[in-house]
Protein backbone atom coordinates (compact mmCIF):
# COMPACT_ATOMS: atom_id res chain seq x y z
CA UNK A 1 0.00 0.00 0.00
CA UNK A 2 1.01 3.49 -1.26
CA UNK A 3 1.84 5.49 2.05
CA UNK A 4 1.86 8.45 -0.01
CA UNK A 5 0.08 9.72 -3.27
CA UNK A 6 -2.51 11.65 -4.74
CA UNK A 7 -6.48 10.61 -4.08
CA UNK A 8 -8.78 10.84 -6.95
CA UNK A 9 -12.37 11.75 -6.33
CA UNK A 10 -14.90 9.30 -5.59
CA UNK A 11 -17.36 11.70 -7.80
CA UNK A 12 -17.03 13.80 -11.08
CA UNK A 13 -19.94 15.11 -10.87
CA UNK A 14 -22.16 16.80 -7.91
CA UNK A 15 -26.15 16.96 -8.01
CA UNK A 16 -27.75 19.95 -6.83
CA UNK A 17 -30.83 19.06 -6.97
CA UNK A 18 -31.99 17.95 -10.55
CA UNK A 19 -28.63 19.89 -11.82
CA UNK A 20 -25.52 18.41 -12.46
CA UNK A 21 -22.52 20.27 -11.20
CA UNK A 22 -19.41 18.46 -13.21
CA UNK A 23 -16.09 19.19 -12.19
CA UNK A 24 -14.84 18.83 -15.71
CA UNK A 25 -17.02 21.85 -17.11
CA UNK A 26 -16.18 23.92 -13.84
CA UNK A 27 -12.36 23.69 -14.73
CA UNK A 28 -12.54 24.16 -18.52
CA UNK A 29 -15.52 27.49 -17.77
CA UNK A 30 -12.62 28.62 -15.34
CA UNK A 31 -10.30 28.73 -17.61
CA UNK A 32 -11.92 30.57 -19.90
CA UNK A 33 -12.89 33.15 -17.47
CA UNK A 34 -9.25 33.52 -16.42
CA UNK A 35 -7.88 34.01 -20.01
CA UNK A 36 -10.11 36.08 -20.95
CA UNK A 37 -9.40 38.28 -18.25
CA UNK A 38 -5.63 38.41 -18.14
CA UNK A 39 -5.82 38.88 -22.53
CA UNK A 40 -7.99 41.65 -21.80
CA UNK A 41 -5.51 43.09 -19.45
CA UNK A 42 -2.72 42.32 -22.05
CA UNK A 43 -4.80 43.75 -24.89
CA UNK A 44 -5.25 47.37 -22.82
CA UNK A 45 -1.35 47.62 -22.12
CA UNK A 46 -0.73 47.13 -25.77
CA UNK A 47 -3.29 50.19 -26.69
CA UNK A 48 -6.64 48.29 -27.43
CA UNK A 49 -10.00 48.74 -26.29
CA UNK A 50 -11.81 47.01 -22.50
CA UNK A 51 -13.50 44.54 -23.47
CA UNK A 52 -12.52 43.69 -27.76
CA UNK A 53 -10.78 40.36 -26.26
CA UNK A 54 -14.13 39.52 -24.48
CA UNK A 55 -16.14 40.42 -27.68
CA UNK A 56 -13.85 38.13 -30.19
CA UNK A 57 -13.73 35.76 -27.33
CA UNK A 58 -17.53 35.01 -27.91
CA UNK A 59 -16.71 33.81 -31.71
CA UNK A 60 -13.41 32.01 -30.95
CA UNK A 61 -14.44 29.88 -27.49
CA UNK A 62 -17.75 27.69 -29.15
CA UNK A 63 -15.72 27.52 -32.00
CA UNK A 64 -12.72 26.12 -29.84
CA UNK A 65 -14.99 23.70 -28.21
CA UNK A 66 -16.42 22.04 -31.20
CA UNK A 67 -13.13 21.75 -32.56
CA UNK A 68 -11.53 20.54 -29.35
CA UNK A 69 -14.25 17.68 -29.49
CA UNK A 70 -14.25 16.89 -33.21
CA UNK A 71 -10.24 16.39 -32.79
CA UNK A 72 -11.00 14.17 -30.15
CA UNK A 73 -13.89 12.18 -31.65
CA UNK A 74 -11.77 11.63 -35.04
CA UNK A 75 -8.71 10.88 -33.41
CA UNK A 76 -11.06 8.28 -30.71
CA UNK A 77 -13.65 7.07 -33.53
CA UNK A 78 -13.73 3.24 -31.83
CA UNK A 79 -15.10 4.94 -28.42
CA UNK A 80 -17.94 6.05 -30.12
CA UNK A 81 -18.96 4.37 -33.41
CA UNK A 82 -17.42 0.95 -32.64
CA UNK A 83 -19.45 -2.39 -32.01
CA UNK A 84 -21.54 -1.80 -28.76
CA UNK A 85 -21.06 1.87 -28.56
CA UNK A 86 -23.34 4.37 -29.08
CA UNK A 87 -22.80 7.18 -30.77
CA UNK A 88 -24.68 10.01 -29.20
CA UNK A 89 -22.01 9.90 -26.37
CA UNK A 90 -19.91 11.55 -29.05
CA UNK A 91 -21.73 15.05 -28.20
CA UNK A 92 -21.66 14.32 -24.15
CA UNK A 93 -18.52 16.44 -24.01
CA UNK A 94 -19.16 16.77 -20.52
CA UNK A 95 -17.56 13.41 -19.78
CA UNK A 96 -14.23 14.53 -21.47
CA UNK A 97 -12.65 14.21 -24.44
CA UNK A 98 -11.47 17.41 -26.04
CA UNK A 99 -8.11 17.83 -28.53
CA UNK A 100 -6.44 20.81 -27.82
CA UNK A 101 -5.06 20.53 -31.38
CA UNK A 102 -8.74 20.50 -32.67
CA UNK A 103 -9.49 23.69 -29.98
CA UNK A 104 -6.38 25.76 -31.51
CA UNK A 105 -7.15 25.49 -34.50
CA UNK A 106 -10.73 25.93 -34.87
CA UNK A 107 -10.84 28.51 -31.74
CA UNK A 108 -8.32 30.44 -34.51
CA UNK A 109 -11.28 30.33 -37.11
CA UNK A 110 -13.43 31.89 -34.84
CA UNK A 111 -11.15 34.54 -33.86
CA UNK A 112 -10.25 35.31 -37.24
CA UNK A 113 -14.06 36.30 -37.90
CA UNK A 114 -14.20 37.87 -34.73
CA UNK A 115 -11.27 40.02 -35.48
CA UNK A 116 -12.32 40.96 -38.75
CA UNK A 117 -16.00 41.93 -37.47
CA UNK A 118 -14.01 44.53 -35.31
CA UNK A 119 -10.78 45.53 -38.12
CA UNK A 120 -8.34 44.53 -35.71
CA UNK A 121 -5.11 42.13 -36.48
CA UNK A 122 -5.54 38.78 -35.68
CA UNK A 123 -1.72 38.06 -34.68
CA UNK A 124 -1.91 40.90 -32.23
CA UNK A 125 -5.01 39.12 -30.54
CA UNK A 126 -3.42 36.05 -30.38
CA UNK A 127 -0.17 37.28 -28.71
CA UNK A 128 -2.22 39.17 -25.69
CA UNK A 129 -4.12 35.80 -25.42
CA UNK A 130 -1.12 33.30 -25.44
CA UNK A 131 -0.42 33.04 -21.26
CA UNK A 132 -3.99 33.00 -20.93
CA UNK A 133 -4.53 30.10 -23.01
CA UNK A 134 -1.77 28.17 -20.90
CA UNK A 135 -3.07 29.50 -17.91
CA UNK A 136 -6.27 27.47 -19.22
CA UNK A 137 -5.01 24.87 -20.17
CA UNK A 138 -2.72 24.45 -16.56
CA UNK A 139 -6.49 24.84 -14.81
CA UNK A 140 -8.86 22.84 -17.21
CA UNK A 141 -6.22 19.79 -16.92
CA UNK A 142 -7.56 19.29 -13.42
CA UNK A 143 -10.83 18.15 -15.35
CA UNK A 144 -9.52 15.00 -16.18
CA UNK A 145 -8.68 14.21 -12.56
CA UNK A 146 -12.32 14.52 -11.81
CA UNK A 147 -13.16 11.97 -14.44
CA UNK A 148 -9.94 9.69 -13.57
CA UNK A 149 -8.44 10.07 -17.12
CA UNK A 150 -4.85 10.41 -18.87
CA UNK A 151 -3.04 9.32 -16.47
CA UNK A 152 0.52 7.68 -17.27
CA UNK A 153 2.38 4.28 -16.42
CA UNK A 154 2.63 2.49 -12.96
CA UNK A 155 4.91 3.95 -10.70
CA UNK A 156 5.36 3.90 -6.40
CA UNK A 157 6.36 7.27 -6.15
CA UNK A 158 4.97 9.46 -3.31
CA UNK A 159 3.33 11.65 -5.96
CA UNK A 160 1.57 8.59 -7.60
CA UNK A 161 -2.31 9.30 -8.77
CA UNK A 162 -4.36 6.85 -7.26
CA UNK A 163 -7.14 5.03 -9.41
CA UNK A 164 -10.63 3.76 -7.99
CA UNK A 165 -12.51 3.53 -11.00
CA UNK A 166 -12.81 0.52 -13.44
CA UNK A 167 -14.79 1.64 -16.16
CA UNK A 168 -13.88 2.21 -19.53
CA UNK A 169 -11.02 -0.55 -19.14
CA UNK A 170 -9.23 1.11 -16.10
CA UNK A 171 -7.06 -0.57 -13.65
CA UNK A 172 -6.79 0.26 -10.13
CA UNK A 173 -3.76 1.29 -8.82
CA UNK A 174 -1.20 3.87 -8.73
CA UNK A 175 0.08 5.95 -11.79
CA UNK A 176 1.72 8.64 -13.03
CA UNK A 177 -0.30 12.04 -12.35
CA UNK A 178 0.44 12.85 -16.39
CA UNK A 179 -2.85 15.37 -15.92
CA UNK A 180 -0.88 17.38 -13.13
CA UNK A 181 2.55 17.33 -15.02
CA UNK A 182 0.93 18.92 -17.88
CA UNK A 183 -0.78 20.91 -15.67
CA UNK A 184 2.24 22.39 -14.03
CA UNK A 185 4.10 22.49 -17.71
CA UNK A 186 1.32 24.94 -19.23
CA UNK A 187 1.80 27.40 -15.51
CA UNK A 188 5.88 27.41 -16.53
CA UNK A 189 4.97 28.33 -20.51
CA UNK A 190 2.52 31.02 -19.14
CA UNK A 191 4.76 32.51 -17.28
CA UNK A 192 7.64 32.29 -19.78
CA UNK A 193 5.29 33.61 -22.49
CA UNK A 194 4.84 36.74 -19.99
CA UNK A 195 8.65 37.36 -19.74
CA UNK A 196 9.79 36.89 -22.84
CA UNK A 197 7.12 39.48 -24.41
CA UNK A 198 8.39 41.60 -21.62
CA UNK A 199 12.12 41.45 -23.09
CA UNK A 200 11.86 41.16 -25.94
CA UNK A 201 8.76 43.25 -26.88
CA UNK A 202 7.11 39.98 -29.45
CA UNK A 203 4.49 41.18 -32.07
CA UNK A 204 2.82 40.09 -35.02
CA UNK A 205 1.85 36.94 -33.62
CA UNK A 206 5.15 35.94 -32.32
CA UNK A 207 4.44 35.24 -28.24
CA UNK A 208 1.55 32.94 -29.58
CA UNK A 209 3.91 30.94 -31.94
CA UNK A 210 6.36 31.04 -28.41
CA UNK A 211 3.12 29.53 -26.74
CA UNK A 212 2.46 26.73 -29.48
CA UNK A 213 6.22 25.72 -29.45
CA UNK A 214 6.70 25.58 -25.79
CA UNK A 215 3.36 23.59 -24.92
CA UNK A 216 4.34 21.32 -27.75
CA UNK A 217 7.87 20.45 -26.16
CA UNK A 218 6.19 19.48 -22.94
CA UNK A 219 2.91 18.11 -24.49
CA UNK A 220 5.87 15.75 -26.32
CA UNK A 221 7.34 13.64 -23.43
CA UNK A 222 4.13 13.84 -21.33
CA UNK A 223 2.18 12.21 -24.07
CA UNK A 224 4.83 9.50 -24.27
CA UNK A 225 4.02 8.75 -20.27
CA UNK A 226 0.48 7.63 -21.04
CA UNK A 227 -1.08 4.44 -20.96
CA UNK A 228 -4.55 5.55 -22.18
CA UNK A 229 -5.85 3.62 -26.18
CA UNK A 230 -4.44 5.97 -28.91
CA UNK A 231 -3.48 5.10 -32.16
CA UNK A 232 0.32 4.54 -33.13
CA UNK A 233 2.45 5.84 -36.31
CA UNK A 234 5.99 3.98 -36.72
CA UNK A 235 6.04 3.50 -32.83
CA UNK A 236 4.75 7.21 -31.81
CA UNK A 237 1.34 8.27 -30.46
CA UNK A 238 -0.39 9.91 -33.18
CA UNK A 239 -0.46 13.25 -30.59
CA UNK A 240 3.27 12.55 -30.76
CA UNK A 241 3.43 13.27 -34.28
CA UNK A 242 0.81 15.99 -33.99
CA UNK A 243 3.07 17.56 -31.50
CA UNK A 244 5.88 17.61 -33.54
CA UNK A 245 4.68 18.96 -36.64
CA UNK A 246 2.60 21.96 -34.83
CA UNK A 247 5.91 22.79 -32.64
CA UNK A 248 8.44 23.02 -36.38
CA UNK A 249 5.50 24.85 -37.94
CA UNK A 250 5.51 27.03 -34.67
CA UNK A 251 9.34 27.79 -35.04
CA UNK A 252 9.19 28.15 -38.49
CA UNK A 253 6.87 30.86 -38.21
CA UNK A 254 8.44 32.78 -35.44
CA UNK A 255 11.93 32.68 -37.80
CA UNK A 256 9.83 34.13 -40.58
CA UNK A 257 7.92 36.66 -38.49
CA UNK A 258 11.16 38.31 -36.83
CA UNK A 259 12.89 38.42 -40.28
CA UNK A 260 9.93 40.14 -42.29
CA UNK A 261 8.09 41.94 -39.70
CA UNK A 262 10.25 42.72 -37.00
CA UNK A 263 9.20 44.51 -33.74
CA UNK A 264 5.89 45.21 -32.75
CA UNK A 265 2.62 46.80 -33.70
CA UNK A 266 2.33 50.44 -32.64
CA UNK A 267 -1.41 49.92 -33.55
CA UNK A 268 -3.37 47.43 -32.58
CA UNK A 269 -7.24 48.74 -32.61
CA UNK A 270 -7.78 51.57 -34.61
CA UNK A 271 -9.21 54.33 -33.13
CA UNK A 272 -8.61 53.16 -29.96
CA UNK A 273 -6.07 56.22 -28.69
CA UNK A 274 -8.68 58.72 -30.31
CA UNK A 275 -11.13 57.80 -28.39
CA UNK A 276 -8.70 57.87 -25.09
CA UNK A 277 -7.56 61.33 -25.80
CA UNK A 278 -11.57 62.37 -26.40
CA UNK A 279 -12.21 60.84 -22.81
CA UNK A 280 -9.45 62.90 -21.47
CA UNK A 281 -10.33 65.91 -22.82
CA UNK A 282 -13.85 65.56 -21.40
CA UNK A 283 -12.50 64.84 -18.24
CA UNK A 284 -9.93 68.10 -18.58
CA UNK A 285 -12.85 70.06 -19.68
CA UNK A 286 -15.19 68.94 -16.52
CA UNK A 287 -11.85 69.34 -14.41
CA UNK A 288 -11.84 73.31 -16.00
CA UNK A 289 -15.72 74.07 -16.21
CA UNK A 290 -15.47 72.87 -12.49
CA UNK A 291 -12.62 75.04 -11.60
CA UNK A 292 -14.34 77.83 -13.07
CA UNK A 293 -17.30 77.42 -11.45
CA UNK A 294 -15.53 77.61 -7.92
CA UNK A 295 -13.57 81.17 -9.11
CA UNK A 296 -16.78 82.95 -10.08
CA UNK A 297 -18.40 81.64 -6.77
CA UNK A 298 -15.25 82.40 -4.31
CA UNK A 299 -15.55 85.88 -6.54
CA UNK A 300 -19.01 86.61 -5.57
CA UNK A 301 -18.38 85.63 -2.03
CA UNK A 302 -15.79 88.10 -2.05
CA UNK A 303 -18.11 90.78 -3.85
CA UNK A 304 -20.58 90.12 -1.05
CA UNK A 305 -18.27 90.16 1.59
CA UNK A 306 -17.16 94.04 0.04
CA UNK A 307 -20.46 95.29 -0.16
CA UNK A 308 -21.30 94.21 2.87
CA UNK A 309 -17.88 96.16 4.66
CA UNK A 310 -19.35 99.01 2.61
CA UNK A 311 -22.51 99.05 3.60
CA UNK A 312 -21.54 98.59 7.33
CA UNK A 313 -18.93 101.90 6.78
CA UNK A 314 -21.28 104.15 5.59
CA UNK A 315 -24.03 102.94 8.85
CA UNK A 316 -21.29 103.77 10.84
CA UNK A 317 -19.88 106.76 9.55
CA UNK A 318 -22.00 109.07 11.99
CA UNK A 319 -20.17 112.36 12.92
CA UNK A 320 -20.00 113.12 16.79
CA UNK A 321 -20.34 117.02 16.39
CA UNK A 322 -18.99 117.26 19.88
CA UNK A 323 -15.85 115.57 18.53
CA UNK A 324 -13.30 116.53 16.02
CA UNK A 325 -13.68 115.23 12.26
CA UNK A 326 -10.92 112.56 11.26
CA UNK A 327 -8.46 113.89 9.01
CA UNK A 328 -7.87 112.48 5.56
CA UNK A 329 -11.46 112.71 4.00
CA UNK A 330 -12.46 112.97 0.89
CA UNK A 331 -14.61 116.01 1.63
CA UNK A 332 -13.74 119.58 2.67
CA UNK A 333 -15.08 120.51 6.45
CA UNK A 334 -17.52 122.61 4.77
CA UNK A 335 -19.33 123.94 1.44
CA UNK A 336 -18.54 127.10 -0.53
CA UNK A 337 -21.45 128.93 -0.17
CA UNK A 338 -20.98 128.64 3.74
CA UNK A 339 -17.76 129.55 3.80
CA UNK A 340 -18.39 132.78 1.52
CA UNK A 341 -21.44 133.72 3.06
CA UNK A 342 -20.41 136.83 5.42
CA UNK A 343 -23.99 137.37 6.72
CA UNK A 344 -23.67 134.13 9.02
CA UNK A 345 -23.09 133.90 12.50
CA UNK A 346 -19.32 132.86 13.20
CA UNK A 347 -20.50 130.35 15.56
CA UNK A 348 -22.91 128.76 13.93
CA UNK A 349 -21.66 125.29 13.28
CA UNK A 350 -21.28 123.16 9.66
CA UNK A 351 -23.40 121.09 11.14
CA UNK A 352 -24.52 119.30 7.53
CA UNK A 353 -21.25 119.66 6.37
CA UNK A 354 -19.92 117.69 9.16
CA UNK A 355 -22.61 114.91 9.19
CA UNK A 356 -21.16 113.98 6.17
CA UNK A 357 -17.68 114.11 6.77
CA UNK A 358 -15.70 110.75 6.78
CA UNK A 359 -12.94 109.34 8.75
CA UNK A 360 -9.70 109.68 8.39
CA UNK A 361 -9.77 113.86 8.01
CA UNK A 362 -7.88 116.33 9.77
CA UNK A 363 -9.46 117.91 12.83
CA UNK A 364 -10.76 121.64 12.25
CA UNK A 365 -12.17 123.30 15.47
CA UNK A 366 -15.27 125.58 15.32
CA UNK A 367 -13.48 128.86 16.10
CA UNK A 368 -11.27 127.89 13.20
CA UNK A 369 -14.29 127.39 11.32
CA UNK A 370 -15.36 130.47 11.83
CA UNK A 371 -12.05 132.39 11.02
CA UNK A 372 -12.05 130.99 7.71
CA UNK A 373 -15.86 132.33 7.54
CA UNK A 374 -14.61 135.99 8.23
CA UNK A 375 -11.63 135.56 5.97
Amino acid sequence: MELAYIPSPSHGVLHLGPIPLRGYAFCIIIGVFVAVWLGNKRWIARGGRTGTVADIAVWAVPFGLVGGRLYHVITDYELYFSEGRDWVDAFKIWQGGLGIWGAIALGGLGAWIGCRRRGIPLPAWADALAPGIAFAQAIGRWGNWFNQELYGRATDLPWALHITSSTDGRVPGYYHPTFLYESLWCVGVGFLVIWADRRFKLGHGRAFALYVAAYCVGRGWIEYMRVDDAHHILGLRLNDWTALVVFLLAVLYFVLSARLRPGREEIVEPHADEDASSEGDETVSGEDKAAADDKAENKNDDKGEDEGAAVAGTEGDSVDLGKPAVAGSGKSAESPESAGSASEPASEPASETETHAESGTESVSRDEAGSAKKS
